[in-house]
C-alpha cells in the first residue's frame, strides 16, 4: 500500500502547484500560504479532493 497524496490548489488562479502526503488523522482540509508560480506571489492554497 503506497502513500496517498493530496493536491494543494491556489485559491486565486486555481492551479495545483503542490502535492503533500495525506494525514489520516485530520478532519478538516489543509490550508497553507505557499508561493504560486503562476500568480507570482504568496497565496492561500487549499487541499483538493
Amino acid at each position: 500500500m503506497g502513500i496517498k497524496k493530496v493536491a494543494l490548489a491556489c485559491t486565486v488562479c486555481g492551479s495545483r502547484n503542490y502535492y503533500v502526503a495525506e494525514n489520516k488523522n485530520r478532519t478538516e482540509r489543509l490550508e497553507l500560504n505557499k508561493f504560486c508560480k503562476h500568480c507570482g506571489q504568496y497565496t492561500l492554497h487549499k487541499e483538493t479532493r
